[in-house]
């Protein structure tokens, strides 16, 4: 039973964006690239798709780039095999620059000038042309709910799922809801029972912090909470006290540049806890430079998410993901838009096999509309999408595991992420 977006993973942003959250222009212009193969596959028109990332905006160039990379590594190894029976798949990427004004560009470009069949792996830090999107019946695949937008609009189809009405009002009334799976996780599995949250004195690493801090003390937890200046962080003051307090886990509201400083400070204080706990995005594979010069702490490193571990080499479908990558850095941004990539492909390919043979922005959506988990072949918790009418008190919600150690790369643990499953509260939170 597929659970609601972890707030965790709506808000994963919500550090970086301290950088540039007073930042409003656009930068670079939106950006088109026709994607082809050497061999381009011959069966009829192509299959034109589309993929809005804020690949350049206020808090950087690689923020958000994985689920556009993952995505089009697929769709260059479908079009090599021979693409979408026998058609290629047309990739159009745009850049939006990391604004609402840049996201509208590219949703008019994409949906209403180039009339893409549907957007796959969105990652957009201001998703404003969403409600464009979905009243021009676009299906959106696989995106990232960095903000409520795959949770208030129909026809968006995030890749966490969404059991929200989706009737163009975040949630329920405006609310959201996440459970506490992640903290039930470590106080089951690593009989973990003092938590910091360390944050800046900046409003939305705040909210954020006040929102871990509330799942931690409904899972039973003592919570230190431990605040430093945005401009002079003193993280040495924040470390000694989390020592101090004996802290068995360390949760954050900060971007990957205050992690580092804050686990340099951890081991430079003598402070060792079970686990320093982040998140999807940065689970990636260049933890050992982000982190080079805090051995002990990244080596405590620990991620949750919903998607299988990217390092899982036993799984065929991860190997396939390696494959396609091999030479580059990865991230479990980049498999989750790959996952996004194949959903749409089995859509289109469904699409194919009916009744009138086309792929259209229509067929589309009743495939992703469909009462039927999706898994990805095994690289996904399986994903629902439901309208309910209420919000869900208490939800059986499993989560995928990994802990960083030097030398091996992300380690899984406890087992299958299929079967490390809890029935946790859901907890309200404003969007």
């Amino acid at each position: 039973m597929r659970r609601p977006v972890r707030a965790a993973e709506t808000l994963l942003v919500v550090a970086a964006l301290m950088a540039g959250a007073a930042c409003g222009s656009r930068l670079p212009e939106s950006d088109f690239e026709r994607r082809g193969t050497a061999q381009a596959p011959v069966g009829g028109a192509p299959v034109r798709v589309g993929i809005i990332t804020s690949a350049t905006s206020p808090v950087g160039g690689a923020a958000f780039t994985g689920p556009r990379d993952g995505a089009k590594a697929y769709f260059d190894r479908l079009n090599a095999r021979g693409g979408i029976g026998g058609r290629e798949v047309e990739v159009r990427t745009c850049d939006d620059g990391g604004s609402g004004v840049g996201n509208n560009d590219c949703v008019r470009k994409l949906v209403e000038e180039q009339r893409v069949v549907a957007l796959v792996a969105t990652a957009s830090l201001d998703y404003a042309g969403a409600a464009r999107v979905s009243r021009a019946g676009v299906p959106d695949i696989g995106g990232q709910p960095i903000g409520p937008a795959y949770d208030t609009y129909p026809h968006l189809y995030g890749i966490y799922g969404s059991l929200a009405p989706r009737n163009g009002k975040p949630g329920w009334d405006g609310k959201l809801y996440g459970g506490t799976e992640v903290y039930r996780y470590f106080k089951r599995e690593q009989g973990a029972r003092t938590a910091a949250v360390v944050s800046y004195n900046q409003a939305a690493s705040a909210a954020y912090a006040r929102l871990v801090t509330r799942g931690l003390k409904a899972e039973g937890y003592k919570v230190v909470t431990e605040q430093v200046d945005f401009a002079l962080p003193n993280f040495r003051a924040a470390a000694a006290d989390l020592k101090e307090q004996g802290a068995d886990l360390v949760f954050d509201a900060m971007d990957t540049h205050g992690n580092a400083r804050l686990c340099e400070a951890m081991d430079d204080v003598g402070a060792k806890v079970t686990a320093k706990v982040t998140n999807v995005q940065n689970w990636t594979s260049t933890v050992g430079d982000d982190y080079k010069d805090a051995p002990r702490c990244r080596n405590a490193l620990w991620a949750t998410g919903s998607s299988r571990n990217f390092e899982d080499t036993d799984h065929p479908a991860v190997r396939e993901f390696r494959a396609a990558l091999r030479g580059k850095a990865l991230s479990q941004w980049q498999l989750e838009g790959w996952a996004a990539a194949m959903w749409f492909t089995d859509a289109a390919q469904s699409c194919l096999s009916g009744s009138g043979g086309d792929v259209t922005r229509a067929c589309v959506d009743r495939f992703m509309g469909r009462d039927e988990p999706y898994a990805a072949r095994g690289l996904l918790v399986p994903v629902t999408f439901e309208r309910r009418a209420e919000p869900p008190r208490t939800r059986r919600t499993c989560v995928s595991v990994a802990r960083w150690r030097d030398g091996d790369g992300w380690v899984t643990q406890s087992g299958d992420m299929d079967d490390n499953c809890f029935v946790v509260p859901q907890l309200a939170y404003q969007p």
